[in-house]
This record gives structure tokens, C-alpha cells and sequence, in this order.
């Protein structure tokens, strides 16, 4: 009898447990038996293995075999160990040796030819690997991408030959390295492009100097899609943490690509979209819309549109920046740190305000059509503001608007005042930090009282108007939070003051 141990990567939510893939062949009639809660995929790798072994000009032993994917009770999907199964049985029957095998861990789809395909979750396993002190021997498209990490040694393979070349020591894995991208700022559309719109442009430089959340409410062709898709080319630099956590989850998904590293996410969903496809869901749970934008930007065009249930289920993640999703036999956890920019029409015809006086919605239709929206939602969207059509002189004569580089700029110095002071964005303060760093005081305090008498604010509104306000002190980089500071906060606050 003989038997060979390996070591891979399975993928739960962001975790990347060890999987240990023990081969034994056993005298008896020829079999080859998969344990350890495989998925279909992973079932379906006798057969990939079988020909991948053959192909590559090695014998497949006929000999009644077990391959086990340890532990027991941990599902197992995908194609990604069809290479540790490979070389169990290759090295379990003798043809390559085993002693290095403790060395690495392996994660790869063989094709029937013997080449490797890349595997879903390549940065996610790596990380998760990085205390384990084993180099990681992946195909040569996900290799690249693990690289990024630098957290492990990542040898890049092309075939099952060449993984068991290096292993009998005659042909060494090329180590992977990261390739060298172009600054990330150059990839965004320019702010400049926007004509006039000189309120909702400084809503957005807010917005994006402080992580705040936005709500922009006007007629069609007014330039909210343009705002918004403009906003991540003012937002800060990512940072290599930020960088690495928002590609490890597209990784997940098989969307991330090497030319997109320290590219800011921006999700647009369709509002036919489900309350699974934002949060994330299935048998086997994947992350959804709004963690893949982390640390990027979620857009939702035609807000009221979006199914309600669908909405309501971002409320939680708003405030926590995560999502956990829990099904009957297991459960994952997702980071979601996303800023969500909204953009809806006034009314159900979508004119009412038009200066051509278009709208014939009447008052009862525009209030269920608002209505679609909830309290506990619209209470959580610090920025709510409204973007008029434009005058025929500033459609057709107006000069380019402002570039991003520079609104980037202030944007950037407002962020590191932040930084320093409280370490995170003023739209992630919790109560107690907003007591210490965004008190109001003198005639800035008065102005506030009167606010939260006339407006009726929850507790929320009111705290939420204060980490503005501290944004706004920011961008003007002042130490004190001032009454005009309040008086623009407030009104950023359109919907409490309808």
C-alpha cells in the first residue's frame, strides 16, 4: 500500500482553510473513490485527472484508489485540486517523488492535455496561506495574480509536466512576480467633463473627501450617472491593505484582472437586481455587488426602481461595512466598505422641476413614488441633494469644469487630516468619536439646535450632519467646525428639509 499527503486551499467566503489531499492505492479491483464532502466539480476531477495523467505521459495506476480531502466536514467546490489529486497519485504510485511535496501547496484546474487552468480565489488562498511557511505552486495566470501579495513564494506553472519536473528536481517553477501597472489615477473618466452643476460637484468633492454616502434626486440628462461614475477618479490613492482586501474578493468571483490593481471599484447593478445579487447569496456563498465594490464605489441608478426587500437588506452593511451570510449548513462573511452613490428621478415621469414644465405626475403620485424609498434607508445617505437641468447658456456655453487632479488634491489633504487626527474617513466614526472630534460650539451649536427643532432629526440625521460638517471644516482645513459648516451640512440634507 502506499500513500502520499498534499496540502491546498479550500475557499469559505474570505477564509481560505487547509485542505489536506491524502492519495492511497490499495491492492484490489480498480476504483477511484473521492471523500470528503466533494462537490460535483470535484467529483468530476477523476476523470480530468485520469487524462491529464495520461496525456502527460505517465501511467495511471489501476489499482483501487481513495483520495481523501481532509477535514471531512468541509465542503469542497471547484476544479482546484485536480493538481494535488494528480500528483497524490503520481507520487503515491512511485513515478515522482515525494519528499518535497511538504513544501508547497498546490491549487490548480488540469485541462485533459495536462495544462493548467487558473483557478477563482488565487489571492484569497495565498493570503491565508502567508503564516503557513509553504511556498504555493500555482497556474501561471493566477500565479500573476497572487503575486500581488508578496506575502509568499508563488511558483507559476503551465502543465502537470513542468509541477512534476520541479518536484523531481530536473526543471525549477519560475518564481511569480507582480507586474508593473501605471498609476491607477489615469484610468478614471475626468471630472471636467461635467459642465456647470456647481452644487452637486461640491457635493461629490464632500462626499469623496469623507467616504460619505450620496443621494442625487433631478430630472433625466442632468448629469447624475456622469457625477457619479467621476467619483472614484477624485477619491484618494488605495492603499496596498485596501488594494489587496478588494482583490481577494473579486478574486472570488473570477473577475479580478492584473490591469485593474489599485483601480478604485465602481459597481453599477441593474435595478432588476436581487436582493442576493447586492448582498451576495447561494448554496455555496459568493459575494455580492456590494462586496465587490469594497473600497470602491456602489452605484444605484433609478433608486426607487430597485425591488424594496433589495434595498432594505443595505441598511446593516451601511453601518457595519460587512455582510454575513448564513445558510442552513454553513456560513460566510464578506468585507463590503463601499460607498454607495444613488440617483433617482423627482417624480414617476421623472420632469417635475423641469423649468420646461413637462411633469404631469400629480401630488399623490409623487408621494408614493418617494414613499418607495424608507425612512430607516434615506436616514443612512449622509448627502441628499438635488441636481438641476441645465440652462441652454451653461449646456452650450459653458467652459470645461474643474479636473479631477486637482479636486483630487484637496480631496486627498482633507483624507490625511483625517487620518492623523482619528485614523479612518469621518463617515466611519462611531457616537464616541463623534463626541471627541465633531463638537460644534458657539454659533455653530446654536445653528445645529435650531436645525434639529425645525427639521425634527433622529439621532442618526443629527450625528451624521455633524461628520459632514467635520468634512466640510476639513476641505476648508480649519480645526473648528464652524456655523457655516452646519449651514451647508444641513443642506446637504434635502429630503429632512422636504
Amino acid at each position: 500500500m502506499s500513500l502520499a499527503v498534499l496540502y491546498s486551499r479550500a475557499a469559505t467566503g474570505m477564509a481560505a482553510p487547509q485542505v489536506v489531499v491524502e492519495a492511497h492505492l490499495a491492492n484490489g479491483l480498480p476504483s477511484f473513490t473521492l471523500v470528503g464532502l466533494p462537490e460535483t466539480e470535484v467529483k468530476e476531477a477523476r476523470d480530468r485527472v485520469r487524462a491529464a495523467i495520461l496525456q502527460s505521459g505517465f501511467e495511471f495506476p489501476a489499482r483501487r484508489i481513495t483520495v481523501n480531502l481532509a477535514p471531512a466536514d468541509l465542503p469542497k467546490e471547484s476544479g482546484r485540486f485536480d493538481l494535488p489529486i494528480a500528483l497524490g497519485l503520481l507520487a503515491a504510485s512511485g513515478q515522482i517523488p515525494g519528499r518535497l511535496l511538504e513544501r508547497y501547496e498546490f491549487a490548480g484546474e488540469l485541462a485533459l492535455t495536462g495544462e493548467l487552468r487558473p483557478v477563482r480565489g488565487a489571492l484569497a488562498m495565498v493570503l491565508a496561506a502567508a503564516g503557513a511557511g509553504r511556498a504555493f505552486i500555482l497556474p501561471e495566470a493566477s500565479a500573476q495574480e497572487a503575486a500581488l501579495a508578496e506575502t509568499a513564494e508563488i511558483l507559476s506553472a503551465r502543465s502537470l509536466l513542468e509541477v512534476c519536473a520541479h518536484l523531481s528536481e530536473r526543471a525549477a517553477l519560475p518564481v511569480a512576480q507582480a507586474p508593473s501597472l501605471p498609476p491607477a489615477a489615469g484610468a478614471y473618466a475626468d471630472l471636467a467633463d461635467v459642465k456647470g452643476q456647481a452644487g452637486p460637484r461640491r457635493a461629490l468633492e464632500v462626499a469623496a473627501a469623507g467616504g460619505h454616502s450620496l443621494l442625487m434626486s433631478g430630472p433625466p440628462g442632468t448629469g447624475k450617472s456622469m457625477l457619479a461614475s467621476r467619483l472614484p477618479g477624485i477619491l484618494p490613492a488605495m492603499t496596498e491593505q485596501e488594494a489587496l482586501e478588494a482583490a481577494a474578493v473579486q478574486s472570488l468571483t473570477g473577475g479580478f484582472r492584473i490591469e485593474h490593481w489599485r483601480h478604485r471599484p465602481y459597481r453599477a447593478p441593474h435595478h432588476s437586481a436581487s436582493a442576493v445579487a447586492l448582498v451576495g447569496g447561494g448554496g455555496l456563498p459568493r459575494p455580492g455587488e456590494i462586496s465587490l465594490a469594497h473600497h470602491g464605489v456602489l452605484f444605484l441608478d433609478e433608486l426607487p426602481e430597485f425591488d424594496r426587500k433589495a434595498l432594505e437588506v443595505l441598511r446593516e452593511p451601511l453601518e457595519s461595512g460587512r455582510i454575513t451570510i448564513s445558510r442552513a449548513a454553513r456560513q460566510a462573511e464578506f468585507p463590503a466598505r463601499f460607498q454607495l452613490i444613488a440617483a433617482m428621478n423627482p417624480c414617476p415621469c421623472g420632469w417635475l422641476g423641469h423649468p420646461a414644465g413637462k411633469c404631469r405626475c400629480t401630488p399623490e403620485q409623487v408621494a408614493r413614488y418617494r414613499a418607495r424609498l424608507s425612512g430607516p434607508l434615506l436616514d443612512r445617505i449622509d448627502l441628499q441633494i438635488e441636481v438641476p437641468a441645465l440652462t441652454e447658456a451653461e449646456l452650450i456655453d459653458a467652459p470645461p469644469g474643474e479636473p479631477s487632479h486637482r479636486v483630487r488634491q484637496r480631496v486627498e489633504a482633507a483624507r490625511q487630516r483625517q487620518l492623523e487626527r482619528q485614523g479612518k474617513a469621518n463617515a466611519l466614526l462611531e457616537v464616541a468619536e463623534i463626541e471627541r472630534h465633531c463638537r460644534a460650539e458657539g454659533k455653530a451649536e446654536e445653528l445645529l439646535k435650531q436645525a434639529i427643532a425645525r427639521l425634527n432629526l433622529s439621532a442618526r440625521a443629527f450625528h451624521r450632519i455633524l461628520k459632514v460638517a467635520r468634512t466640510l471644516a476639513d476641505l476648508d482645513g480649519q480645526a473648528q467646525i464652524g456655523s457655516h459648516h452646519v449651514a451647508e451640512a444641513v443642506q446637504f440634507r434635502r429630503w429632512d428639509r422636504a
